[in-house]
C-alpha cells in the first residue's frame, strides 16, 4: 500500500537518516516530495502554497516549480529527493523529473552542501566543542557537518551527491554517539574541505559550471500545460 501524499503529488521519497543509511531504532520516518498544483490557480490574486507539511508526520513536499528552483540552486534537501534509494510514490511526470537530475547539478550544488556543512559547523560552537558521550543533539550536527561534505566532495568527483553513505556508516555513526574525539572530526572535516580545495584549484571538479536551466524550464512548462 503506498503511503498518502498531498494532492497532486508526483514524487514522494524517504529521506533522512534511513535514506542515508544512518537510522537508529528511535528515528523516525522522514519523507520529501514535489507535487503539482493545477494550473488554473495560478489565475488568482492568492496564489496557492509553495510548500506543504504532511499529510503524514514528518512529511514535506514542494511545489514543483518551488522544487526545481531549489534544486537549481543546488539545495542538498531537494536534490537528495532525486537520488533517495527509497522511493515510495512516482507518477509519470514523477519519472520524468528524475530522468532530468542531473540537469539540476553545477558546482552550485557543491558550494552548497559545502555550505550548509559550514554553517553547521558554526552552530556546532567549534571553541566549546561537545563532550565525549554528551550533547547529543550537537554529536548529531557534527555527523551531519561531515555527511554534507561528503556529499559535496561525492559531487565534485563524482558528479552526484552521495545519499546511501555505505562505507562511512559505522564511522559516521560513531561520531553521532559521541565515540569519536572532537580533534578526530576536525581533522576529518579538514581533509574532506583540503580535498575540495584541490578540486576546485585544478578545475578538477566532475560537475560544470552552470545547472541546465532550459532542461528544468522545458519540463516545468510540460508539467503546467498537463495540469490546465
Amino acid at each position: 500500500m503506498t503511503p498518502a501524499a498531498p494532492a497532486g503529488s508526483i514524487l514522494s521519497v524517504v529521506a533522512g537518516s534511513r535514506a542515508y543509511g544512518l537510522e537508529t531504532g528511535e528515528s523516525d520516518v522522514d519523507r520529501r516530495g514535489v507535487f503539482v498544483t493545477p494550473t488554473a490557480r495560478f489565475w488568482r490574486l492568492d496564489k496557492p502554497p509553495d510548500h506543504v507539511e504532511g499529510p503524514l508526520p514528518e512529511q514535506f513536499s514542494w511545489e514543483v516549480e518551488r522544487f526545481c528552483v531549489l534544486a537549481l540552486e543546488g539545495n542538498p534537501a531537494a536534490l537528495e529527493c532525486l537520488w533517495s534509494p527509497l522511493v515510495e510514490l512516482v507518477t509519470p511526470p514523477g519519472e520524468r523529473l528524475l530522468a532530468i537530475r542531473r540537469a539540476f547539478l553545477s558546482r552550485r550544488a557543491e558550494r552548497a552542501f559545502a555550505g550548509s556543512a559550514d554553517r553547521q559547523f558554526r552552530r556546532l560552537r567549534p571553541d566549546d566543542p561537545p563532550r565525549p558521550g554528551g550533547d547529543v543533539r550537537r554529536w548529531k550536527m557534527a555527523m551531519h557537518m561531515i555527511r554534507l561534505l561528503l556529499g559535496a566532495s561525492s559531487l565534485a568527483r563524482h558528479g552526484e551527491p552521495l545519499v546511501r553513505v555505505g562505507a562511512h556508516r559505522d564511522r559516521l555513526l560513531a561520531v553521532r554517539r559521541g565515540e569519536t574525539p572532537w580533534p578526530e572530526v576536525l581533522e576529518w572535516r579538514g581533509r574532506l574541505l583540503a580535498e575540495l580545495a584541490r578540486l576546485d584549484d585544478r578545475s578538477g571538479s566532475a560537475l560544470p559550471d552552470r545547472p541546465d536551466r532550459t532542461a528544468a524550464e522545458e519540463f516545468l512548462i510540460e508539467v503546467r500545460r498537463s495540469a490546465l
